[in-house]
């Protein structure tokens, strides 16, 4: 057996990498950056294949990965992880600087900003693991970076408990909330195929709350 609470005990981080399409700029949330050789100094990072950053990382090869800290509000996470750059443009509206490779980062909310090259890619089914060489690095601040237990504990909104005389409806009609990302799914049952609407993860993830 395998219980899907004890991945989350890993010690993940969370990060928003920054992409381009040659013209729009793109984003996406992602947890699992680490440095793995000091010389030269390289990186890896898995992108799920679901998302729109993983297409373009694929083409054009480079990234920056900007690391968030705890202050982070659920707001940058709903605006890079509950929507796709296929049809949003998750910059628009704000001015955001920029590092060498011409590429944004977020200098408000991370510690850190890292611009790397890809020097490797790997297919492993859902995900693609990059193994990039760090072509700038620096730090923003000496903020606390935010773990995934930290956001799943501190940020991410809790479900709202059914209200009394909302129960008997609720009860007939059923709700699945999303334990990644907090979306609630209303209906009696869950079809197996479901697929998150804002973070894009699978009926396994989801759990019944009435």
């Amino acid at each position: 057996m395998i219980e899907k609470q004890a991945m989350y005990k890993l010690t993940y981080g969370l990060f928003v990498l920054t992409t381009t399409d040659g013209g729009k700029q793109n984003g996406c949330i992602v947890n699992t950056v680490s440095m793995i050789t000091d010389s030269p100094k390289r990186i890896t990072v898995f992108v799920n294949k679901a998302n729109y950053s993983e297409e373009l990382l694929r083409k054009t090869g480079v990234f920056n990965v900007s690391v968030l800290t705890e202050k982070t509000p659920f707001e940058v996470f709903k605006q890079f992880g509950f929507c796709s750059g296929r049809d949003t443009d998750k910059f628009a509206g704000k001015e955001y600087p920029k590092t060498e490779n011409g590429l944004y980062y977020l200098p408000e909310y991370a510690n850190a900003v890292l611009s790397a090259k890809v020097v490797d890619a790997y297919d492993y089914g859902t995900h693609t693991l990059f193994v990039a060489e760090v072509t700038e690095a620096k730090t923003l601040n000496e903020d606390k970076s935010v773990t995934y237990e930290y956001y799943q504990s501190n940020i991410k909104p809790k479900p709202e408990a059914p209200k009394s005389e909302d129960t008997a409806q609720e009860k007939k009609g059923g709700k699945w909330v999303c334990k990644i990302c907090g979306y609630v799914h209303e209906g009696e049952e869950l079809p197996e195929d479901f697929v998150c609407p804002w973070c894009k993860h699978p009926a396994e993830d989801f759990e019944k709350i009435a």
